[in-house]
């Protein structure tokens, strides 16, 4: 048997259609098995018991499960083993028969008694990032974890040219600068002009090169702000002039957010458009006060309603009268000025007056605050703790779930 090293030889094998045989079904498999699956090869599981997950791939074909215990020669035909069962010695015996079949195998139990190691592995925009630290896990996944948040952020651009004329319209998230998306974070990095809002994380901004054009389309809640038609002519005009432009929204683009409108005048004048969704702030703000939109037992519906006109405005398009007669969940965006009314309206179409309501503000930032209260008192509540916009107002038994 060969003395085992920490110089390993790194390369990219080729498993598509080639026999995998994995020895063991526990949580160490369950995360080797998805990315030999995506490799395209022909997995065998061999463990009596498995994981529900593991259980769940079998099930769906995509891999194959022999439901026993390893025996000698279970290794015929393979190109590559994983040993991952909790016993030292069937994992020495998986490699005992690899060796001797010349088959590179994986133990988990002892990396360093194994042919193979597994790199600290991670992809990034077609790239399959791979690092090994001589048998040291911890350093291989750090420096994998850096590798891969540098170019996430674009402090390491593996795509130096320039990107395409277009516009991405990019979900910024509920607030806090690390709760946008890994799709969303690349593309901002490649802009070459940024159209940003005052709902959109205000920190990204600092990490935009000094090149970048930043212009601010805020949409101030009763105050001053630029139409939705001069940021659509500004979309598309910088577009024209061969510019990569991201649009920069708090939230979800299309969750009140205009973000269709956006896309529909950009198609119209020809202009290329990627759509990056974003964690919306009708979630993710009552998650961050503790309070679930669903919860078993409790809300089977969650019903998510724009506030910025009252019931009574000619341009409402919501039922409030169906709204008032549901038991599960309102979540009321851009509703603090109208609070008073809205209330009003439910208790009188039959929500009772003592519904649970959390309000919460300025949600995953430094500033987030939150208030719970009932429906009949939300109004006063409001006013007496001066909450101001953004904010998002939770109806609901879900509210009252947690004090």
């Amino acid at each position: 048997m060969a003395t085992p090293s920490d110089n390993h030889y790194l390369a990219g094998l080729d498993l598509a259609g080639r026999r995998v045989v994995v020895v063991g079904a526990g949580p160490v498999a369950q995360r080797r098995l998805p990315r030999l699956i995506k490799a395209g090869a022909a997995v065998e599981v061999i463990a009596p018991q498995a994981t529900p997950a593991v259980e769940a791939l079998a099930d769906a074909g995509e891999i194959t499960w022999s439901r026993r215990d390893y025996r000698d020669g279970d290794l015929d035909g393979a190109w590559y083993a994983v040993a991952a069962t909790s016993s030292d010695e069937v994992n020495a015996a998986v490699g005992a028969e690899a060796e001797r079949d010349r088959v590179f195998c994986v133990r988990s139990d002892n990396a360093t008694e194994g042919s193979a190691v597994t790199p600290a592995v991670a992809e990034h925009d077609g790239l399959l990032l791979g690092v090994l630290a001589g048998g040291k896990p911890r350093r291989s996944a750090g420096v994998r974890d850096a590798l891969l948040e540098a170019m996430q952020s674009g402090v390491v651009d593996e795509h130096p040219e320039p990107h395409a004329p277009g516009v991405a319209l990019i979900g910024g998230g509920p607030g806090s600068p690390d709760l946008i998306t890994v799709r969303g974070r690349r593309l901002l990095a490649k802009a070459d002009v940024v159209l940003t809002d005052h709902l959109a994380p205000r920190e990204l901004l600092e990490e935009l090169g000094s090149h970048v054009e930043v212009i601010d389309v805020s949409k101030i809640p009763y105050g001053r702000s630029a139409s939705q038609t001069v940021i659509n002519e500004t979309l598309i005009e910088k577009v024209r002039a061969g510019k990569f432009v991201a649009r920069l929204k708090g939230g979800d683009p299309y969750l009140f957010g205009r973000g269709f409108e956006e896309l529909l005048a950009c198609a119209e004048a020809g202009v290329p458009v990627t759509v990056v969704p974003g964690i919306t702030s009708a979630f993710s703000a009552p998650a961050m006060a503790d309070v679930p939109v669903t919860h078993r037992g409790v809300a089977h519906e969650a019903v998510v309603v724009s506030g910025h006109v009252a019931p009574d405005d000619e341009r409402s398009l919501v039922d409030w009268e169906a709204l008032a007669r549901l038991r599960g969940t309102l979540v009321l965006l851009m509703a603090v000025q109208r609070i008073e009314a809205f209330a009003e309206v439910l208790i009188k179409n039959g929500r009772p007056a003592d519904t649970p309501v959390a309000v919460v503000q300025e949600a995953t930032t430094d500033a987030q605050r939150s208030v719970k209260t009932t429906l009949e008192r939300v109004a006063d509540d409001v006013r007496a703790h001066d909450i101001k916009p953004p904010a998002v107002i939770v109806i609901g038994p879900v509210a009252g779930l947690k004090d």
